[in-house]
């Protein structure tokens, strides 16, 4: 009996095994055994009947490691290991596109399309001992790939997409905030507008440096994901930023308004954040898109004479195209 219990045997099966709720160990065994799983039947049920009366071999949807033993099987379905969905959130989403990817994956009958969703991350609830100012989850929903078990609601989804922001958030980050002279809330913005402006994670500190240079001399910003994040806002958004765009008056549109806007503009990655808390030290107010390497880095620039000079090169090579 000790051979055929820990013996791992090969099985082919590779599609997910149902448990139906209130099936019994045997009616289990059973099937496992109909499946090619378990190999070794009569020892097993023998072992849960006498031995190891105490486990409870729970309901759900399972795929098997092959070899596997009869108690590797019975340790899976004991910890009750559930199917799961991949879903991605990808750095620089806003909530617009994040509510999409929810709807698609994970819809139920509270929340069946992207607006339904919108409205529950409209919903700032969730962050409000993080962020008393909040009035949506815009830049809480941290992003990453996740394993959600199938069935979940999107609420739920959305809880565990703010609690993966809570895990990354390090307390120490709120003392490096006030060191800066910012609140908690104004660097998750400036990093959402970093995650925006640089793909780069080495030139991230240099971007923010731009940011907080500009910001110390009153300079508006002119970080255009900021208009396109207000017209998707607006519900006008096309794909193409228009001139119309740019002269919106609204606190989210940084051509023309002074200072921060007002909350964050997408879910900004941990390497935004911590260029927020930790920016170079220079005294660069420009950059411009590097068309010489390709690689998505910027020229930076601490005069204007020399960003005409790299804007007029970078429009040069749009002309080419």
């Amino acid at each position: 009996m000790y051979h055929a219990l820990h013996t791992e045997v090969a099985h082919d099966e590779n599609d997910y095994v149902t448990i139906d709720y209130g099936a019994s160990p045997n009616k289990i065994i059973a099937t496992l055994t109909e499946r090619g799983i378990i190999q070794s039947p009569r020892a097993t049920k023998l072992y849960l009947r006498f031995i190891n009366r105490s486990v409870t071999l729970q309901a759900g949807d399972y795929v098997f490691p092959s070899p596997v033993s009869p108690l590797g099987v019975i340790d899976i379905l004991g910890q009750g290991r559930k199917r799961t969905e991949n879903l991605t959130i990808l750095e620089g989403w806003t909530r617009f596109e994040i509510a999409e990817a929810i709807a698609k994956k994970f819809p139920d009958e509270t929340a069946a399309d992207p607006a339904a969703v919108l409205e529950l991350m409209n919903d700032a609830t969730l962050i409000r001992d993080l962020d008393p100012k909040a009035t949506s989850l815009e830049g809480y929903l941290y992003p990453d790939t996740y394993a959600i078990e199938v069935g979940s609601s999107p609420r739920e989804v959305i809880r565990r997409l703010v609690r993966q922001f809570r895990e990354v958030w390090q307390p120490a980050w709120n003392d490096r905030a006030r060191e800066l002279g910012r609140s908690p809330r104004e660097i998750l913005i400036i990093a959402s507008l970093i995650e925006n402006e640089s793909k780069v994670d080495r030139e991230r500190p240099a971007v923010a440096s731009v940011i907080y240079n500009r910001l110390r001399q009153q300079m508006p910003l002119g970080i255009d994901a900021t208009n396109v994040y207000l017209a998707k806002m607006l519900g006008r958004w096309d794909g193409i930023l228009h001139r119309s765009d740019l002269e919106i008056d609204h606190p989210y549109n940084t051509r023309k308004v002074r200072g921060l806007p007002p909350g964050p503009i997408s879910s900004p990655s941990k390497s935004s954040i911590e260029a927020a808390l930790y920016p170079a030290e220079t005294d660069y107010l420009y950059y411009v898109l590097n068309v010489d390497t390709g690689d998505g880095t910027h020229h930076f620039y601490a005069t204007e004479e020399g960003f005409f000079r790299g804007k007029a090169r970078y429009q040069q090579w749009l002309r080419e195209q």
